[in-house]
């Protein structure tokens, strides 16, 4: 049987990687993005389907799982990436950027989760895999609404575990520490405003600076952990925030 795949936030960096690496596994690919030229090119590309979709609205989300529904029929695995950053200290930081990082990185995973949930249930075998950040187990200045999401998402990880096992349904979280993709680029931008460096200095100074292992990490690196997670081998493993992120937690 060949699987269903829903990836978010797919047209680039990590939700890319984890489109490539799942079809390279054999699944059929969903790659879902608001980016419709990039995210078709390589939807066609990869033999998948893309589906455009602003996961920020609840309507949104019944859309993209709807559609994925549509054409495949089931779907056994959904790998929640989409998101994005915003660097601004709490006293200034805009209540509609909280609201919109809210919906899209916490709201909107819990909602494709309980649309794909009858699905997963149905076929007795599911797999979600939630791409939260080691913001998700530690905090920084400057981000409230990302590090507040993703601290959500790893108590929704933990509940849906819960919930699915009896099912063959696992759920699990990636903490990586920061990964080479577009959304890092801006943070690095971003930081170096807020700071007053220059953005050599915020790799050094800021995002190296708790690592053992002074580099960033590859997509291809947390979309072959995502691929792993979705196998067969890991069907122990659900419940786990498991942190991907180069010794910054061993201190």
């Amino acid at each position: 049987m060949t699987r269903v795949a829903l990836i978010t936030g797919a047209a680039s960096g990590i939700g890319l990687a984890c489109a490539e690496r799942l079809a390279a596994e054999g699944m059929q690919v969903v790659l879902a993005d608001v980016n419709e030229k990039a995210g078709s090119e390589h939807a066609r590309r990869l033999g998948g389907t893309f589906v455009a979709a602003d996961l920020s609205t609840r309507a949104g989300c019944k859309a993209l799982v709807a559609a994925a529904l549509k054409a495949h029929g089931a779907v056994q695995v959904l790998v929640n990436n989409a998101g994005y950053q915003h660097v601004s200290p709490i006293e200034d930081f805009p209540e509609d950027q909280w609201d919109r990082m809210i919906a899209l990185m916490l709201s909107a995973p819990f909602l494709l989760t309980r649309y794909c949930w009858p699905s997963m249930k149905a076929g007795k075998w599911g797999r979600v895999v939630n791409i939260a950040s080691i913001h998700a187990l530690v905090a920084s200045p400057f981000k409230a609404g990302y590090i507040s999401a993703k601290h959500g998402l790893v108590g929704l990880t933990r509940t849906a575990a819960l919930e699915g096992g009896e099912h063959g349904i696992t759920v699990n979280a990636i903490c990586p520490a920061y990964v080479r993709t577009p959304l890092v680029d801006a943070q690095i931008a971003d930081q170096a405003k807020a700071n007053r460096m220059s953005e050599d200095e915020v790799i050094e100074k800021i995002m190296l600076a708790p690592a053992a292992v002074k580099r960033l990490i590859e997509p291809k690196e947390v979309a072959d952990f995502v691929a792993y997670l979705c196998g067969e081998a890991a069907g122990t493993i659900t419940g786990a925030a498991l942190a991907m992120d180069l010794g910054w937690t061993a201190r």
